[in-house]
């Protein structure tokens, strides 16, 4: 029936990994993330963030829902939000970011001087948010050490927050920071989900489409028991339910195709 095609096409819309209006299990998280850029980017203290956690674990997309709830908050500083993944190489970040806050292009260290220069200038709180911060690894740290340092110095108002899936890149690769107390990162860790919170991600998510469930509860059960035990990684529990939704459409698709000869032979 035309009916049950748009109801497995509407299962799968709401299976895909897009940013719901609330994040379920992660309450804590985004009330840290809100406190966090409430206190530095609307109190102007400028300061830095690093948000660490597996895939899957909502980082970005807690963060996604945070800035799109402080909107209007925000509206009065500059938010730049750039994926370090779409960077040619870790040094592609600084005339990135250049290009991001209008200023000309510069080279070589003339580059780093003329960012420093603006981000201590008077203006505007500048909000930088580095989503995939573990490609910015190099040789000596120089890049990472180089953006952490920005809120550190004096007149500055520039806030940064770092998302990686490491839990020790601060530890590993900014060891220097931790020298002054006030120069470290605050940190945030997002645990791997469990089972009952990624079957209750499920849950709501099937609870938008109307009608019969496509998906039982067993099988949404045994599936968050499964990804619970190897990753906690909400975005493949989401997948694995779409696979499932498509095969079952594809059997009922078949089943309608072959309908019955006439004469009853079959």
């Amino acid at each position: 029936t035309p009916r049950a095609g748009t109801c497995y096409q509407q299962v799968k819309q709401v299976l895909h990994a897009a940013v719901p209006d609330r994040l379920q299990g992660r309450e804590r998280e985004t009330g840290i993330l809100r406190q966090f850029l409430r206190e530095h980017v609307l109190g102007r203290r400028p300061g830095s963030l690093y948000v660490s956690g597996a895939p899957g674990t909502g980082k970005t997309a807690c963060l996604s829902r945070v800035l799109l709830d402080c909107k209007d908050e925000l509206a009065r500083s500059r938010t730049v939000v750039l994926n370090c993944m779409a960077l040619g190489s870790p040094h592609s970040v600084f005339p990135a970011l250049a290009q991001h806050l209008g200023l000309p292009v510069a080279t070589g260290r003339e580059r780093i001087w003329s960012l420093e220069k603006y981000l201590t200038a008077h203006g505007p709180m500048v909000l930088l948010v580095l989503d995939e911060l573990d490609q910015l690894e190099s040789k000596g740290q120089d890049v990472l050490y180089t953006l952490f340092e920005w809120p550190q110095l004096p007149s500055s108002r520039l806030v940064l927050v770092g998302l990686a899936n490491a839990l020790d890149l601060t530890d590993r690769s900014l060891a220097r920071l931790g020298a002054q107390p006030a120069g470290r990162p605050q940190l945030l860790h997002f645990p791997p989900y469990t089972k009952e919170q990624l079957t209750h991600i499920l849950q709501e998510r099937l609870g938008q489409v109307a009608g019969d469930p496509v998906l039982d509860s067993a099988a949404l059960q045994f599936c968050a028991r499964k990804v619970s035990a190897v990753s906690g990684d909400a975005r493949k529990a989401l997948d694995v339910c779409r696979r499932a939704v498509e095969m079952v459409e594809l059997e009922v698709r078949g089943q309608t195709l072959l309908k019955p000869l006439p004469g009853g032979e079959s």
